[in-house]
């Protein structure tokens, strides 16, 4: 089961926010997904991101795939999410 780690859209018509999810790759954008990791309102200025990282750590040590979008909003925050990152982190 290959797992990543992506936005699904919450919120109403013209006013998205995002959570940030570890899902199943197989799953739709919307559907089930494993644990909330953060949440993301890009309505917001400037736009507001919060972090579980400690679980994000756990599921990029996993072998979790980020997005891009998930992954630019990661290093925003200050999350190393290089793979010698984490092997230096587990160590």
């Amino acid at each position: 089961m290959a797992v990543k780690i992506r936005l699904t859209r919450m919120g109403t018509k013209k006013k998205p926010y995002y959570r940030i999810v570890v899902a199943d790759s197989d799953a739709p954008r919307d559907g089930r997904f494993i644990e909330i990791v953060g949440n993301y309102d890009p309505k917001v200025e400037p736009s507001a991101v919060t972090l579980k990282e400690d679980r994000i750590v756990d599921w990029l040590q996993k072998g979790a795939i980020p997005t891009q979008t998930v992954s630019n909003l990661l290093k925003k925050k200050g999350v190393d999410i290089s793979t010698k990152g984490m092997k230096a982190q587990g160590a």
